[in-house]
């Protein structure tokens, strides 16, 4: 069997060993699902008069279509956050040191994680979509190619913020630090452009909401679902999901195959 075909085989295993493990353990994925589609609820039906009114919008549909985007993209890095916790277990237990002595590709093991958390992440952004077009989301401007653009967005952020989150699982003594630390990814689109524009808030803290990953990719999914104008949030939201990937794949690959102690 060539390489390919054995590293193939075995990410497969892995996958499937990963569903599973989160299908007879769903109550981290059901927690940190609940954040998101909370935060939908809350801003809507408490904030939603007061929030349209400030982004200029005629009343609660329009903040519906407006905060949508940023709550998909806040699904995801909840999301992540499992594989991060999932990761740091499998280390802390002793599974990872089993899969060492085995006979199996060695890059499977990150690649079976990595492929289960971002099947997870697109499951839980089609649920909070489902709840969004539930309280009345609409997107009837955007075109097929749109939506497709839009889905592929969604998966290559997913892609980039698992792969962070797998070196963060790696480089965390256990489970529970392995939360603390992936804290960001939850935190992270609390100060984007998810919930007002960027435009709203004081001028010392643009910067910090306008330059960090979740704005631009938020900007770029409400411009291909909705027609605003995306400008150069576009190329901004590949080149973070891009570079995350890359500082991820390289961070998590160095700590999973350096000697253990």
């Amino acid at each position: 069997m060539s390489t390919l075909s054995l590293a193939v085989r075995d990410s497969s295993t892995m996958l499937r060993r990963n569903l599973l493990h989160a299908r007879r353990y769903p109550s981290l994925t059901l927690n940190l699902l609940l954040t998101p589609v909370m935060l939908l609820l809350l801003f809507v039906y408490i904030f939603g008069d007061v929030m349209s009114a400030g982004i200029g919008g005629a009343d609660r549909s329009d903040y519906i279509a407006y905060i949508v985007p940023g709550i998909l993209m806040m699904t995801i890095g909840g999301t992540t956050v499992g594989s991060a916790v999932s990761v740091s277990t499998d280390m802390s237990e002793g599974i990872i040191a089993r899969f060492r002595t085995m006979a199996i590709h060695r890059g499977s093991v990150l690649v079976g994680h990595v492929a289960g958390s971002v099947l997870q992440c697109v499951a839980s952004v089609l649920l909070v979509g489902a709840v969004a077009v539930a309280i009345g989301f609409r997107s009837t401007d955007a075109t097929a190619l749109e939506w497709i653009a839009a889905f592929g967005l969604l998966a290559l952020f997913s892609l980039a913020l698992t792969w962070i989150a797998v070196g963060m699982g790696l480089a965390s003594p256990n489970a529970e630090a392995a939360a603390n630390s992936a804290q960001p990814l939850i935190l992270l689109p609390l100060i984007s452009s998810t919930f007002v524009p960027v435009d709203a808030m004081p001028g010392w803290f643009r910067p910090i909401a306008e330059y960090q990953p979740f704005t631009p990719a938020i900007e770029t999914l409400r411009g291909l679902l909705l027609g605003t104008e995306i400008g150069h949030n576009g190329w901004l939201a590949i080149a973070w999901c891009l570079g995350l990937t890359l500082l991820g794949f390289f961070w998590s690959t160095s700590l999973f195959h350096r000697d253990p102690k």
